[in-house]
């Protein structure tokens, strides 16, 4: 029987979730609920990169190959470190007769789903890919299932530019919603709502401030590790105050948001890619606020255990990367604000 969510590509071990498993079946031919994409470019989600990159010391080429063992090995892309994957760009090659999903044979798609849970197969070796990137060329196929997410990509940008917004697309969709609620919820000539971004020059961290203020924040800062990212944020405008502080260091950080907004934040977004920035985002943060963690390298044990050792009356959610709306609010933020783009397309340059 085929699932909606995929359990029939489940190979071991047999009952979990495609997430959970340790392989999948990724043949290419589809069940009448499934959709076939042929794949032209990975995202890999940043602490999947970075876990890989320092393990190797930089070498691309042994990031390639280790890459290349885990989709073969697996049927999916998931860094058995850090438990993530990524998502992926291309072009549909097959839908099945009863996919819900709306796509069509010949359209080019984001898909909106983690690479965790993706049946995938790789032909080409990635031999096009250097391994110092989080964006992959590369050719093979990809099995969307029934519950998948998968957005159309707009002709009026360029696919990578795409890519790298839809992989974070969540975050800024949260960050408003948790945003409207707070100004909704103040009093009128109440203090204004304050808003952190850790990590906030990086693509999930630049989108959220810019989801921050739109949904009304009335003061904002974002916190990066190193004068570069702290120029660039600065020039962007996305944010009132930019702040230096290692996320890492509990004091530092806490120290860093209250001195730039003049009280804890009631908002902290964690953006950062590396772990043990948990207990600074909890003691940066006001009593009564809310802590969101999108870091995919966060320990939500010491989240937990964190907030209960400060006493601190935070309201902490994992950000899982899907609200509804969430592509069409994170691509409206890139085309309407030039400080957000001009990050994006940096990044994309550098890389």
């Amino acid at each position: 029987m085929t699932s909606p969510v995929g359990l029939h590509r489940v190979v071991e071990p047999a009952g979990v979730l495609p997430q959970a498993a340790w392989r999948l079946d990724a043949r290419p031919e589809i069940a009448a609920n499934e959709v076939r994409i042929r794949v032209e470019r990975l995202n890999l989600d940043a602490a999947s990169f970075r876990q890989l990159f320092d393990k190797h010391g930089g070498d691309g080429d042994a990031v390639r190959a280790e890459v290349l063992e885990i989709i073969s090995t697996r049927g999916k892309m998931q860094n058995p470190v850090t438990g993530s994957g990524g998502m992926l760009i291309g072009t549909v090659e097959e839908a099945g007769r009863r996919s819900p999903l709306g796509l069509k044979s010949g359209e080019r798609v984001a898909t909106l789903v983690s690479l965790t849970l993706t049946p995938l197969v790789v032909t080409d070796g990635l031999a096009r890919w250097d391994g110092r990137s989080e964006q992959v060329p590369c050719d093979g196929w990809a099995i969307l299932f029934a519950r998948s997410v998968a957005a159309v990509l707009p002709e009026d940008l360029d696919p990578q530019l795409s890519l790298a917004v839809l992989d974070v697309c969540g975050a800024p969709a949260l960050t408003a919603r948790v945003v409207s609620r707070y100004v909704a919820e103040r009093a009128v000539g109440g203090p204004p709502v304050t808003v952190a971004v850790i990590g906030g020059a990086g693509k999930s961290g630049s989108l959220s401030l810019a989801a921050a203020r739109q949904a009304g924040a009335g003061r904002t800062v974002g916190v990066v590790p190193v004068a570069a990212e702290r120029d660039a944020l600065t020039a962007a405008g996305l944010c009132d105050a930019v702040a230096m502080a290692d996320a890492r260091d509990p004091v530092a950080l806490s120290t860093a948001v209250t001195s730039a907004l003049g009280m804890p934040a009631d908002v902290t977004v964690v953006c950062v890619d590396v772990p043990g920035c948990e207990h600074g985002a909890v003691l940066a943060t006001a009593d009564g606020g809310t802590v969101i963690f999108f870091s995919m390298a966060t320990s939500f044990s010491a989240a937990a255990l964190g907030a209960e050792g400060l006493a601190a009356d935070v309201t902490m959610l994992v950000g899982n990367g899907y609200v509804p709306g969430h592509a069409e609010l994170a691509l409206g933020l890139l085309r309407g604000d030039p400080g957000v783009r001009g990050l994006f397309e940096a990044r994309l340059a550098a890389d």
